[in-house]
């Protein structure tokens, strides 16, 4: 079996560089023991929001979709309605920059995604065909984040080399590069514009403009904004949790073989909208615990050969919305370190 188990690579998402700013604290000698409480309470919400919105270095997700139909097109031929009895996946991804220095960092990101697939696939003769696969996909990448000045804005530039593959074999190696400009920065407001090259004879866009803003509303919303990714409205409650309502942009691709009995590889790959609530809650400081529910829209899903793009489909679905339940955990090992290290 290829070395594919132990190393791979693969860039899923860096669109969004973001930290977490602390609330100024507020004095008034007439009313300071108001006002330390209030500055308790900030302190106590920026440590939170420290927490959330920092790059997980492990996290684990379970995703559980109900079932539903779909149509779907084998090149210019219809195929009768079909439907998907279950779909489930399991997550496992870790993120680590193992070098930072003042104007730049050096990271990895490497993933595992599991997914469970139970399909009664009508044919074009009327029968009835019950798909019942597994499938794995393993991504990783190398980052490189450089931290300069453009026009006097605060730019971030990455490159990143990656690849992905399945258990059986590597399939692809593939670049990115990013720009992102700081239009605004402050303790209320975030503003950053940018540009992503995606180098990947399979991706149908190879540029796509991106959009990050994050705003602070003085009754406690805050709205984030991070494009093509993700649009929420987020409200921290409960001292330790953050609730959030809005959309997000997620991606399904695994490898088919065997697929007619030739030595043809084929790629699937699917691109979903997640709308609903987000509820995530820190616990023991180190670990963040997720669940979000809510409505699935995939807005497409296409069957390709592996030379091909994702704009040249031997099969395409056009699946029925339908719910979704995600449960997964985060976890911060190097807080420990940190914390290890400033008592010595």
């Amino acid at each position: 079996m290829d070395n594919l188990k132990k190393t791979s690579f693969l860039l899923f998402n860096l669109l969004a560089l973001c930290s977490a700013k602390c609330f100024s604290q507020q004095k008034d000698s007439l009313y300071r023991a108001t006002s330390d409480s209030l500055n308790i309470r900030k302190k106590a919400v920026a440590y939170v929001a420290d927490k959330f919105a920092f790059t997980r270095p492990l996290n684990i997700e379970f995703i559980q979709t109900a079932p539903y139909k779909f149509t779907s097109e084998k090149g210019p031929n219809a195929i009768p309605e079909s439907k998907v009895n279950h779909i489930r996946q399991a997550d496992i991804s870790a993120n680590f920059n193992f070098i930072k220095r003042k104007t730049w960092l050096l990271g990895a990101t490497a993933g595992y995604r599991y997914t469970s697939l139970n399909t009664d696939l009508s044919l074009p003769t009327g029968a009835i065909k019950t798909v019942d696969e597994d499938y794995h996909y393993l991504f990783s990448a190398l980052t490189l984040t450089y931290f300069s000045k453009l026009f006097n804005k605060r730019t971030i530039y990455t490159s990143s080399i990656s690849g992905d593959g399945s258990d059986r074999h590597f399939e692809r190696v593939k670049g990115l590069l990013t720009a992102t400009m700081v239009l605004k920065a402050n303790q209320r407001t975030r503003l950053m514009v940018g540009m992503l090259v995606n180098i990947d004879p399979s991706a149908q866009t190879p540029f796509i403009p991106t959009f990050s803003y994050e705003h602070k509303f003085n009754n406690g919303l805050i709205a984030d904004i991070v494009l093509p990714r993700n649009i929420y409205l987020r409200k921290y409650v409960f001292n330790n949790g953050r609730l959030s309502l809005g959309t997000e942009l997620d991606r399904t691709s695994f490898y088919v073989y065997d697929l007619d009995g030739t030595s043809q590889r084929y790629e699937y790959r699917q691109l979903d909208l997640n709308s609903g609530l987000v509820y995530e809650h820190l616990l023991a400081k180190y670990f963040v615990l997720t669940a979000k529910t809510g409505m699935k829209l995939t807005t497409s899903g296409r069957l390709f050969r592996k030379e091909d793009s994702f704009g040249d489909p031997v099969f395409q679905t056009s699946p029925d919305p339908t719910f979704y339940i995600n449960l997964g955990v985060s976890f911060n090992p190097f807080s420990f370190l940190v914390r290890k290290n400033k008592t010595h």
